[in-house]
């Protein structure tokens, strides 16, 4: 069990009762070419809206020895959809259908950390969780996020669940949007401080007032670089990242690292979108004060119907059945930028040729290179077509990442 001390300050009491901040303008440096490396990490947290809170909880849960908690705008608990998309919209945003309890996930998560799927979930007994959710958000409706509270709660985690009036969307002093709407950029303002309540809560204690201009270095990286398959686009994710790096962090100084996963529709590659949620989503202008790195990984539409709104993977798309867990496409790529920037990565060195591995599709399922979908047989990760699913048919593939298998 990680111990933590979470007992909140009166200071930081003072933080979580939603006193707006100072007045800034939304603002977001011009993006400088660069790649990722290591500062001096000492605490790493990860935040999300909607798509993106769901993905915030997967890492989470599935890499709790890493994250040291969790910030969740709009989103249910892990393992909602059960890898089906049916039950994503009609369980996990609306209520149409029946969905799994709380009580019922917390089960099958403590099942996957038992087969060391994800991390022994002792890990998250004491974690800060910050919890945010309006009554006008008719998109994830509030039924689905009690149950991410509850789901949380049962797993000993130290949860704030903060409920107003918004529509669908992370909420900032900045946001463009009007509190109770829910429309494009899916940023709105209710007159409060999210994002600095967020901060006090997972940090456990008061925060500094935030900038009012953002006075770091915004760098674009090549995604490719990360992505289990060593192509971005192969698993929905963009060709570009960011990432926030304050003068302090730049300079040597001591730093946490926030992930911050956009939702649907609000990636850099979503048509007309661009820096928005990076822009509106006032955690620059909190790092500059406190001492925090903000990575920005982005997920990116499919030209296909799979995934045409950029949202990050909740559901087990493009056939990843590891989508919330170890192995998951997605989940190994944000956490390899998280490691280069912690500086855990592995030593750099020549990567080994991939070794075909030829066998019947019904050999490659049982030994986990591949799955089954209405009889036909996938490799998982990419989610490539082999055949049918028998003994008769075989194929020949090779692992190209973590979990990651391609036809040869």
């Amino acid at each position: 069990m990680r111990l933590r001390l979470c007992a909140l300050t009166a200071a930081l009491a003072l933080a979580l009762t939603g006193a707006p901040a100072p007045a800034a303008e939304a603002a977001v440096p011009p993006p400088t070419p660069g790649d990722l490396r290591s500062y001096d990490i000492d605490e790493v947290y990860v935040s999300g809206v909607s798509s993106g809170g769901y993905m915030a909880v997967q890492l989470h849960v599935a890499y709790s020895g890493v994250f040291q908690g969790a910030g969740v705008f709009s989103a249910g608990p892990y393992r909602c959809a059960q890898g089906d998309l049916t039950t994503a919209l009609n369980a996990c945003m609306q209520t149409y259908l029946p969905r799994k309890t709380p009580a019922q996930l917390v089960s099958e998560t403590r099942a996957l950390a038992s087969g060391g799927a994800v991390d022994p979930v002792e890990n998250l007994s004491g974690d800060p969780v910050y919890l945010y959710h309006g009554s006008n958000d008719q998109t994830v409706v509030r039924a689905v996020n009690d149950d991410l509270a509850a789901y949380y709660q049962s797993l000993g985690a130290q949860v704030s669940y903060r409920k107003t009036a918004s529509g669908h969307a992370w909420v900032s002093p900045l946001g463009p949007v009007s509190c109770t709407a829910t429309a494009s950029p899916f940023v709105n303002d209710c007159g409060d401080d999210p994002p600095g309540q967020m901060l006090a809560h997972l940090f456990g204690s008061s925060v500094n007032a935030p900038a009012s201009q953002p006075s770091g270095t915004l760098i674009r990286f090549d995604q490719d670089d990360y992505a289990v398959g060593g192509n971005a686009s192969g698993i929905s994710m963009g060709q570009e990242g960011f990432v926030y790096v304050p003068p302090d962090c730049a300079s040597g100084a001591r730093c946490r690292l926030m992930v911050a996963l956009h939702g649907c529709k609000q990636g850099y590659r979503y048509p007309s979108f661009g820096d928005a949620f990076m822009r509106y989503a006032y955690l620059n202008e909190y790092a500059d004060t406190n001492r925090m790195i903000v990575l920005y990984p982005q997920a990116a539409p499919t030209a296909d119907l799979t995934n045409p709104n950029g949202c990050w993977n909740w559901w087990g798309y493009q056939g990843d059945t590891r989508y919330a867990q170890h192995g998951g496409a997605q989940i190994e790529t944000i956490l390899a930028m998280v490691r280069t920037l912690t500086g855990s990565a592995p030593a750099p060195g020549p990567d080994p040729t991939p070794e075909c591995v030829t066998a019947s599709n019904y050999a490659h399922t049982v030994a986990g290179r591949a799955h089954v979908l209405y009889g036909g047989t996938y490799a998982n990760g990419s989610g490539q077509y082999l055949g049918l699913w028998n003994i008769y048919t075989t194929s020949s593939i090779k692992q190209t990442g973590p979990g990651y298998w391609v036809k040869c």
